[in-house]
């Protein structure tokens, strides 16, 4: 549950850890809602979230889906004064105002100082959001602010475009105008387990409220919805593991199954003593009346028996902890005499069957001290057990004696309140005969008198008015003077927009006059190579499509109209560096990319998909479930791709970690720098050689460099058995551009240990050529044109695909698919693997089937996958088009083929063995010499 807001962290913060991320604006408020006689205030419970500046609000913390939103970042917020015709010492109104959307809603806090809490926290909220708002993240209100965005190594790189900085003046001018204000109890992660404030909630006959109060009591109804309950069959290790489980791993899982059977600790239906009377003060406390003030006399007395009994209490409650011990001690002595008797039944078993004629007599006699002592100790064990119950009986007598006192001290405190009560009224009559006393009876001093009471009253009223009402105009100036500054910064952007979109409209108006004399020369033809105006165009058009973004001119990058850049968002180079037709070509497909992504109709509506998901999420934690299965499967935006591989990165390896020390990542790596690593070695040499056309990963300097060194020293040192496999490099680099160092590891363990089958990264590679097979098979029956066609011309293709299944496409596919097919293979499994080698067959069946001889073929399968740019077509028909695709079916085949191929392995080891001892065996085999020294 999010804690309040990011500037006051000591209210509370998330309770992931994670260290994780700021905590969040949320508590309860009323909300004025409702018409006519119905109109009134209904507890509500809201939450801030800080990806689109909203502040959603639930009827119940539990609740999964929003009654509705506040737009933050367009409101502007104000508050009552002082009320003139209150008394001087009520409470001050609490009601406040935001203006959003053309409409106002009036809130209200419990008291003033966390309604002042509340408009600092909102406003702060919305001056961080707006400022950190650049012309597209405005247009579209679908992109998290900075400090939501990625981790991992693509968050390096700042491809928006620049945004000035905020007034420091203005800063300057909003922290002095600042309000003092600390949260309170309603406020924060600890206010969702308490009950709502105030009234209870009336009656709401909003039927979009009902709606969602209908969806949020079905949603904890589902299957699948608890997190203990869920379990997905496209990730847990034991159905893709192709070898039988040890004794060890039954034996394991045995003993987790006991330990959920057994009653977790303390729930023997003890409870402790002091939350008894803890929960005894919260019934019968100070509720009923005002507390008594500390000077009020005749409270000490009655204050004394409380003490008494409190005390008396505390010492029998040592005496039930003390008399516990002693119980704990007997269980352990009667254990140590259990064990001896029953290792002295052990030796005198042994000994019985080491008689021997001549000493008979002598074991006889130890046989019979033995027994003695067995006798003995059975004495004791008896002595104890009877002690035992003793304590026993002593331990039922303190409890009815804790309860008697108990009840007794819930009858001394009504009585103390009482009490409080008689002697608040008797100080009341007091203060009134006190007053009537002093004043005199004849009435020639009572018009000055009573004036000057009233004169007082009247100046103190005063006064409270005159500080509300320097706090109101404090808090109306501080808001005054930001949306001003806001309006400001929206006029810069609109200014800078404005003159971009200038800039690009005099570049459209060129490249259409360019592209019309193309026209032109294309339509007459060409007689002579003489130069002229036309092919000048024409070269400066070649020269405008290879010309590459840099920073040369960096007072212009704003205006500056963007073409294809020299590397994408992920870092991957997208033009070569040499070779100026192949510049040509890889400019045309990162153009084709780009035309790609703004034709899709559908990536608005996807983007605004996850945002209605994640603001399901704002009040509780994402869960496996068929609508986020669906979102995963169409691509996870750019923005929440961090957050949503980490969050499938712990799903599968809670397991591991809860098992594991704290520090265990940073044990490993220093271990592994520490001590000698037979796979450091071969991980150097591979570190250059992992992804040479991403930045990140292009110099020994690079940051990414650095940390896959780090994620693969620490996973060889995890398992020793597998220690490094070359393909191991490209899984760890892609997880870093996207995940830390530590999350990156785990991605690791992830693909290794839980999704992919044993033997899959060992020196044998066993499960790399198992699914092979596996896939062979798959093609015959979902594309058996293709299949037959490849069998016909003797194409083996899984020369091609087993690099696929290794390394999980990197370096075959362009880096939009790739990342595609990434997010669906972390939150499903290895499935995904073959739906997606399947898929780019079918999208290319027809142009493969045109090709007729086996080195053509071959040549086209080598690169083809390059040539494949829509991801949208290729992930319908991966998930649409090969369906069905049962995963017992490919369990399955893998556990045919397994035994296929240990037999051939087996076989072929034999023939190597038999070969090496006819070698060593052979009478000539010194005479054995190479070609080249027969010719000398």
């Amino acid at each position: 549950m999010p804690g309040p807001g990011a500037r006051a962290d000591e209210g509370g913060g998330e309770g992931a850890g994670l260290g994780r991320e700021p905590a969040r604006l949320c508590g309860y408020l009323q909300k004025l809602s409702g018409k006519g006689p119905l109109r009134g205030y209904r507890n509500r419970w809201f939450v801030f979230d800080a990806r689109r500046c909203y502040l959603y609000y639930f009827k119940s913390p539990q609740d999964a889906l929003p009654l509705g939103h506040l737009d933050i970042a367009d409101a502007c917020f104000s508050y009552q004064g002082p009320d003139e015709a209150a008394e001087p010492g009520a409470e001050p109104p609490a009601h406040f105002q935001v203006h959003s959307g053309g409409a106002v809603t009036v809130l209200k806090a419990p008291n003033r100082q966390l309604m002042t809490y509340w408009l600092q926290e909102l406003q702060q909220k919305r001056w961080e959001y707006c400022n950190g708002l650049d012309g597209a993240k405005r247009a579209s209100r679908a992109s998290p602010t900075p400090g939501d965005s990625s981790k991992g190594l693509v968050a390096r790189d700042s491809t928006e475009l620049p945004h000035p900085h905020p007034d420091a003046s203005a800063e300057k001018a909003r922290n002095v105008l600042a309000v003092e204000a600390a949260p309170g109890e309603l406020v924060g992660e600890q206010a969702a387990s308490q009950p709502a404030p105030g009234p209870p909630n009336s009656i709401n006959f909003s039927l979009k409220q009902w709606g969602a109060e209908l969806k949020n009591s079905m949603s904890s109804l589902r299957p699948g919805r608890g997190h203990e309950s869920r379990k997905s069959v496209f990730y847990t290790h034991e159905e893709w593991e192709l070898l039988d489980p040890s004794p060890r791993d039954l034996e394991e899982s045995a003993a987790q199954e006991e330990r959920k059977k057994q009653p977790p600790e303390g729930s023997k239906g003890r409870r402790p003593l002091r939350d008894m009377i803890g929960s005894y003060k919260s019934r019968h406390g100070s509720g009923g009346g005002d507390p008594a003030p500390e000077g009020t006399s005749g409270q000490g007395s009655g204050a004394r028996p409380a003490s008494d009994v409190q005390l008396q209490v505390q010492s029998q409650q040592e005496e039930l902890e003390r008399l516990q011990k002693d119980l704990c001690s007997q269980k352990e002595l009667v254990r140590l005499l259990q064990q001896t008797v029953r290792s002295s039944q052990y030796d005198k078993y042994f000994a019985s069957s080491r008689l021997c004629d001549g000493a008979a007599q002598d074991t006889l006699g130890l046989l019979h001290q033995k027994d003695e002592q067995i006798l003995g100790l059975a004495g004791q064990l008896e002595k104890c057990g009877l002690e035992k119950e003793s304590l026993r009986q002593e331990l039922r007598t303190l409890k009815g004696a804790v309860g008697e006192l108990n009840e007794k001290l819930g009858m001394l405190m009504e009585t103390i309140q009482a009490k409080d009560e008689v002697i608040m009224k008797l100080s009341r009559q007091l203060s009134e005969c006190e007053d009537g006393a002093a004043s005199p009876t004849w009435p020639p001093a009572s018009p000055t008198a009573a004036p000057a009471g009233r004169d007082q009253q009247e100046l103190d009223r005063l006064k409270d008015n005159l500080q509300g009402y320097k706090t109101q105009n404090k808090f109306l100036n501080k808001e005054i003077l930001e949306l001003s500054a806001l309006r400001r910064n929206a006029e810069r952007r609109e200014r800078d927009l404005l003159a971009k979109y200038s800039s690009l409209e005099a570049k459209l108006c060129q490249i259409e006059s360019k592209y019309l004399i193309l026209l032109q020369e294309v339509k007459t033809p060409v007689c002579s190579e003489e130069p002229g105006p036309a092919r000048e165009v024409i070269a400066q058009l070649l020269e405008d499509a290879l010309q590459v973004e840099g920073a040369e001119q960096p007072e212009h990058a704003f205006v500056k109209p963007h073409l294809v850049s020299e590397y994408d968002i992920y870092g991957f180079r997208t033009v070569p560096e040499d070779d100026e037709e192949e510049q040509l070509v890889a400019r045309v497909r990162a153009l084709d990319l780009k035309s790609l992504h703004l034709t899709e109709a559908q990536e608005a509506s996807t983007g605004v998909k996850w945002e209605n998901y994640f603001a399901g999420t704002v009040n509780r934690e994402m869960a496996r479930s068929p609508e986020l299965k669906g979102l995963i499967r169409a691509g996870i935006p750019h923005a929440h791709r961090s957050a949503v591989w980490k969050w499938c990165v712990d799903l599968h390896t809670r397991k591991f970690r809860d098992g594991a020390p704290p520090g265990y990542f940073p044990a490993l790596l220093q271990k592994a720098l520490e001590k000698q690593n037979p796979a450091s070695k071969q991980i150097e040499l591979d570190l250059l050689r992992t992804l040479p056309n991403n930045k990140h990963y292009s110099c020994p300097t690079s940051e990414g460099v650095q940390k896959l060194r780090s994620v693969l020293l620490a996973f060889s040192w995890r398992n020793p058995d597998i220690g490094y496999c070359q393909g191991l490099n490209r899984l760890a680099a892609v997880a870093l551009l996207y995940l830390e160092q530590e999350d990156a590891f785990w991605c690791l363990v992830t693909i290794v240990e839980v999704f992919m089958p044993r033997d899959y990264y060992t020196k044998t590679l066993l499960g790399s050529q198992v699914d092979q097979r596996v896939f062979r098979d798959l093609m015959s029956e979902k594309l058996p044109r293709l299949h037959a066609h490849l069998e016909q011309h003797k194409v083996d293709y899984t020369l091609i695909t087993f690099n696929w299944f290794l390394v999980v496409f990197v370096d075959s596919v362009v880096s939009d698919v790739l990342f595609k097919i990434w997010d669906s293979f972390l939150y499903e499994g290895p499935k995904v693997i073959f739906r997606f080698a399947l898929a780019l067959f079918k999208y290319k069946e027809e142009e493969i089937l045109k090709l007729q001889d086996s080195m053509s073929v071959f040549k086209y399968l080598r690169y083809f996958t390059r040539t494949v740019l829509d991801a949208r077509k290729l992930i319908g028909i991966a998930f649409g088009d090969l369906n069905p695709f049962p995963l017992r079916q490919i369990r399955n085949r893998r556990a045919y083929h397994l035994e296929k191929v240990r037999l051939e392995l087996t076989e072929l080891e034999a023939i190597r063995e038999d070969f090496l001892r006819e070698r060593d065996t052979s009478p000539d085999k010194g005479a054995l010499v190479s070609d080249e020294e027969e010719d000398t």
